[in-house]
């Protein structure tokens, strides 16, 4: 074996237990900070100098993206204008190794005036940061990992970790669902998965319908003219209420027994699918997608109270969102 794996493994090995020895230094302020977070009436502002600040950066996108208005505080920017951006009501999360960072240090005392409350991730509640905080999320002593364990390398796994942990019990503390996610995250998988069939249905002029008592003939025409073609029809009363559904499928088996009979004498009502499935504009995307499945069709009418027609779902749009 090559002997940087045996090496690599000691890294890794290094940053794992020194997050475990943090995960058991766990205490009431770390709860305390939660329910802080939870009542608060601002934002959580976090802060922090070089990697340490990088890891405050992805506290704060996590925490934004779960459900609790967040921003990042560059420290070094804050004494040149920037701390215009905290306010009464916010809560700052600063985080330092060693709790003695001086751009840190100097926030302080403006955060104080503004009536912010202060939490600090730091080594050790006696270091300068964390006697004057309100509460110490306390990493305890780490050693880096590396032959000069001088780099921040096992300390902000630590405080990646123990940032997850406070962001997750937050999130949870706020009942933050998965349909809650999907809004701040449109553009991502489960984004798509979460959105409702009213957001995908075709409706308007590319909903294709056609009223019973018509011809076969007619229903083709209402398929073929329908912007996007959808290979299908819903047969509906006069009211709009569904009565049943036709398909390029059921034209093809039509054809195979035609006979002498014409398209433009056949009434709808005889070949239609009568009473067919659908589904509801508030169902979700995935689980339409797997009735879809299920069934082994291509497209389904979509319905409103009263069993009337709204749009119609097909499987290429679902296909186009990379679902299924």
């Amino acid at each position: 074996m090559d002997p940087r794996i045996e090496r690599a493994r000691e890294i890794i090995s290094c940053e794992a237990e020194a997050v475990r020895r943090a995960a058991d230094r766990l205490d009431h302020d770390f709860v305390a900070t939660v329910d802080r977070i939870l009542e608060l009436p601002g934002r959580v502002v976090t802060a922090g100098m070089g990697k340490a600040g990088i890891i405050a950066q992805k506290l704060s996108a996590t925490l934004a993206s779960t459900g609790t208005p967040s921003i990042f505080l560059h420290p070094a920017e804050a004494i040149h204008g920037d701390l215009g951006r905290v306010s009464a009501g916010d809560l700052v999360l600063a985080l330092s190794k060693s709790g003695e960072t001086e751009e840190v240090l100097r926030l302080l005392g403006p955060v104080k005036s503004a009536g912010c409350p202060i939490v600090a991730m730091t080594q050790s509640r006696d270091s300068t940061l964390g006697r004057h905080s309100d509460l110490v999320l306390e990493l305890g002593p780490i050693e880096e990992a590396g032959t000069l364990a001088l780099a921040p390398t096992a300390s902000t796994t630590v405080m990646l970790a123990l940032g997850d942990a406070l962001a997750v019990l937050v999130q949870e503390g706020r009942r933050f669902g998965p349909e809650d996610f999907a809004r701040y995250h449109p553009g991502g998988d489960l984004g798509r998965k979460l959105m409702k069939v009213g957001e995908l249905m075709r409706s308007g002029e590319q909903n294709p319908v056609v009223e019973s008592g018509r011809t076969v003939l007619d229903a083709v025409s209402v398929m073929t003219r329908t912007p996007g073609r959808p290979g299908a029809t819903s047969v509906v009363d006069g009211d709009g209420r569904l009565l049943g559904f036709f398909t390029d499928g059921d034209l093809r088996r039509l054809l195979e027994t035609l006979g002498a009979r014409r398209l433009d004498e056949l009434r709808i009502d005889e070949v239609m699918t009568r009473s067919p499935r659908s589904i509801t504009p508030d169902t979700l995307v995935i689980e339409a997608m797997g009735i879809l499945h299920q069934r082994r069709v291509d497209q389904m009418p979509v319905v409103g109270e009263g069993e009337r027609v709204l749009g119609l779902l097909d499987v290429q749009d679902l296909l186009d969102l990379r679902i299924g």
